[in-house]
C-alpha cells in the first residue's frame, strides 16, 4: 500500500470513529468533559474539605493535570486492545495493514481528548499560571505518550484475539493505575525508594512532566524525559514485533 493511500486510510478511520462516537449525541464532544469535571469536583471536595491537603495550591487544576493524561491513557489503551476483535468484519473484507486498526484507535482517542486538553489549558490560564516557553514541550511529551499507548495497544490487541478475557485485564490494570499514578497527590508524597519506579511509568511521567510545564513553569527533568522516551519506543518495538509475528493467525480466531 502506497504511503499516500495509507495516510488516507488512517485519516478516514480516525474520522469515522470520531463521528460514530458522537453520533446522535445532542452535546457532542461536551460529553467528554463531564467525566474529568465530575472527578475534579469530587476529588477537590474530598482533599480540600474532608481530608485537607495543605501542600497543594489550586487543587482543582492540580488534579486535572493528572486526570486528563490518565483518561487519555485508559481510554486509548482500552480502545486499542479491543479494536481488532471489534473490527473483525472489516479486517476480513478489506485488505489493509492490520497494524492500522489499533493505531487508529489510539489516534482517534487522541482526537476525542482535544476537548479535555483545551479545558485543562483554559483552567491553567484561569488560575493565573500563564503561558511559558516550556509549553512548546507539551507536544513532545504527549507524542511520547501516544507512542507508548500505541505499543501497549498492539500487544494487548494481539492477546485479545486469542484470549478474549484480555479486555478485563486491561480494565483492572487501569483501575489500579488510578491509584498508582500521582493524580490527586504530589510526587513529593511518594516514598524515596519508589520514586525511581514511578518515573519509569509513562503515565506517571506524563503527569509529572505536565505539572512541571503547566504549574511550575519549568522544563521536565532530562532524566524523566529519557526514561519516558526509552520505555515508549521500547514498548512500540515490542508491540510491532508481537503483532506482526501473530497477525497471520488472526483470521482463524476472528
Amino acid at each position: 500500500m502506497w504511503r499516500g493511500d495509507l495516510l488516507y486510510l488512517v485519516r478516514n478511520l480516525v474520522l469515522k470513529d470520531f463521528k460514530i462516537r458522537y453520533r446522535n449525541m445532542s452535546l457532542g464532544m461536551l460529553w467528554s468533559l463531564l467525566n474529568p469535571l465530575v472527578m475534579m469536583g469530587i476529588l477537590t471536595f474530598i482533599f480540600t474539605v474532608i481530608f485537607p491537603n495543605r501542600s497543594v495550591d489550586h487543587f482543582a487544576v492540580f488534579v486535572l493535570t493528572g486526570m486528563v493524561p490518565y483518561n487519555f491513557f485508559s481510554l486509548a489503551w482500552g480502545a486499542a486492545s479491543s479494536s481488532v476483535v471489534e473490527s473483525s468484519d472489516f479486517i476480513k473484507r478489506v485488505n489493509v495493514p492490520r497494524e492500522m486498526i489499533p493505531l487508529t484507535a489510539v489516534l482517534s482517542t487522541a482526537l476525542n481528548m482535544a476537548a479535555q486538553v483545551a479545558l485543562l489549558l483554559g483552567l491553567v490560564l484561569f488560575f493565573g499560571y500563564g503561558v511559558n516557553w516550556y509549553w512548546l514541550l507539551l507536544p513532545v511529551v504527549w507524542g511520547l505518550e501516544i507512542v507508548f499507548v500505541c505499543g501497549l495497544g498492539l500487544i494487548t490487541a494481539t492477546l485479545a484475539v486469542f484470549i478474549r478475557d484480555t479486555r478485563y485485564v486491561v480494565e483492572s490494570v487501569n483501575l489500579v493505575l488510578f491509584w498508582l499514578v500521582p493524580i490527586f497527590y504530589p510526587f513529593s508524597a511518594i516514598p524515596a525508594q519508589y520514586r525511581e519506579f514511578y518515573q519509569y511509568n509513562p503515565v506517571a511521567a506524563l503527569v509529572l512532566a505536565s505539572r512541571n510545564i503547566l504549574l511550575e513553569g519549568s522544563a521536565p527533568a532530562g532524566e524523566l524525559m529519557v526514561k519516558l522516551a526509552l520505555v515508549s519506543f521500547a514498548t512500540l518495538g515490542v508491540g510491532l514485533f508481537a503483532f506482526r509475528r501473530w497477525k497471520s493467525r488472526f483470521y482463524d480466531y476472528l
